[in-house]
């Protein structure tokens, strides 16, 4: 006679990012009593760096879901317990010794942590940052709630994705959408999909939420949607004055961080310089329509300012460096990483296209637009974020005409990209309209001196005025 043992095990919150101690639950793809399969995804969380999907490292039911969507949890806290069956063994006789019983989850761990995203395991133990036992100002008349001890199990949650959660399929949308309708109080399972397959779109929810606000009766402010979550990340709206108060985490928090630090450590210059790209405005449309690059890359100004950026560099490598403040050196790097900084809805972004210097025309059209689908999909991995050597941020595609950029931490420059505007210009001595963009570069003044800086500036400017250029350049 044979039986079959069964055991539970709990799945951890991983290490989804060098450095990172915590992450926080987007969205729960499985409820208790769902059967689950080895690297099937589980839940997708948000980190400081990406959101990321996490696949269950082994098969069996969905016993208990320990945090709620919203919850932010500790690296190397249980999130998730699965009823696992084991081997089938004969069943002991009456006179037999005792069976031994079945060890703890946690002891019958190997000793190497499993990693299923990220950068690999780390050595040694994880140190986990102490979390905070007072609040803020952000809730001033909140009494201060002691966070629970990191070892200790949160109480077991019933179902907390959707409880009202029909026996149908989850509603498809990309993530990007799923945070747009969790802002705006929109439940998906209501939403009439527009998109190919059944998808629902933001067009899809911002339309639902127009609808409901037109049915509804006023009230004072906004209305807020909140999940079952700590009071510290909870939004809340006024009645009377409809201010809204939002956690500052994730990528927003990384961002003010990572940005206080440049601006305070790195004494920033930025020069300025109006360019007349009528050339290269000419020269991307005989790309688009002659197809040089492919069938399907596409073609913008941002591609020849990125490769003009890229062939400045290579004539004055000096400026892809870094300060490393510890040896005390100046580090020369040995290849450009281009960071583009992209606006997406979780806050702003900068992936990093890698050994962006050594690829063709062709192959950074094919890069820029990978990098740019993946971002607004809110798919950047924590890698592509990592390593950046100078970056562009492209204010122009919301006509503005320049900025002053901050460094991206551990960057000696980035390159501003303006607005292209049909202005009146001086032309083989007449005045005549031309198209005119202003390019602002930034740069660390500890390694980048007035005379680099320039001549870099310089160049990507004369390289924008004759696009040939790029070509004998390069």
């Amino acid at each position: 006679m044979t039986t079959e043992v069964r055991s539970l095990r709990e799945f951890k919150m991983p290490d989804v990012g060098e450095g990172l101690t915590e992450a926080e639950i987007l969205s729960w793809y499985v409820k208790p009593g769902d059967t689950v399969t080895d690297g099937q995804v589980v839940c997708e969380v948000e980190t400081a760096k990406a959101a990321v999907e996490l696949p269950i490292p082994f098969n069996g039911v969905v016993e208990q879901l320990f945090f709620p969507e919203g919850a932010t949890v500790d690296v190397g806290t249980v999130i998730i317990s699965v009823a696992v069956a084991g081997e089938a063994g004969a069943v002991a006789p009456a006179a037999a010794a005792p069976v031994a019983p079945v060890a703890a989850p946690a002891e019958a761990e190997p000793a190497r942590r499993e990693v299923l995203v990220g950068y690999g395991p780390r050595t040694g133990g994880t140190q986990r940052r102490a979390r905070r036992t007072t609040t803020t100002t952000v809730v001033a008349a909140t009494p201060a709630v002691p966070a629970p001890a990191p070892a200790a199990v949160p109480a077991p949650v019933a179902a907390p994705v959707v409880p009202e959660q029909p026996t149908g399929d989850r509603p498809l949308a990309k993530p990007p959408v799923r945070k747009l309708a969790k802002d705006l109080g929109v439940d998906l399972r209501a939403v009439t999909p527009t998109g190919r397959d059944g998808v629902v779109t933001r067009e899809d929810v911002h339309a639902h939420a127009a609808a409901a606000a037109a049915v509804t009766a006023p009230v004072a402010g906004p209305v807020v949607a909140a999940p079952a979550a700590p009071a510290e990340s909870v939004s809340v709206a006024t009645a009377t004055t409809g201010d809204v108060r939002v956690p500052i985490k994730g990528v927003r928090k990384a961002t003010a961080q990572a940005m206080v630090a440049s601006a305070f450590t790195a004494p920033h210059v930025t020069e300025f310089v109006q360019v007349d790209v009528t050339r290269t405005m000419k020269f991307v449309r005989r790309l688009k329509e002659s197809g040089e690059l492919g069938r399907d890359v596409r073609v913008s100004p941002l591609l020849l300012v990125a490769k003009a950026l890229l062939t400045a560099i290579k004539r004055h490598p000096e400026i892809n460096a870094q300060w490393d403040e510890a040896a005390q050196e100046i580090v020369i790097r040995g290849q450009v990483n281009l960071g583009i900084a992209a606006a997406t809805p979780r806050g702003l972004i900068v992936p990093n296209i890698k050994d962006a210097g050594a690829k063709t025309l062709s192959g950074l059209a094919v890069s820029l637009g990978e990098l740019i689908d993946t971002a607004r999909l809110g798919k950047t991995s924590p890698n592509d974020m990592q390593g950046g050597t100078v970056t562009i941020t492209n204010v122009g595609v919301f006509g503005v005409d320049t900025g002053t950029p901050i460094l991206n931490p551990g960057e000696a420059a980035i390159l501003a990209f303006g607005a292209v505007r049909e202005l009146p210009w001086v032309h083989k001595g007449k005045v005549v309209p031309r198209q005119v963009t202003t390019l602002a570069l930034s740069f660390d003044h500890r390694l980048v001196d007035g005379e680099l800086g320039s001549k870099v500036l310089a160049d990507i400017a004369a390289l924008l005025e004759r696009p040939k250029r790029l070509i004998t350049w390069g």
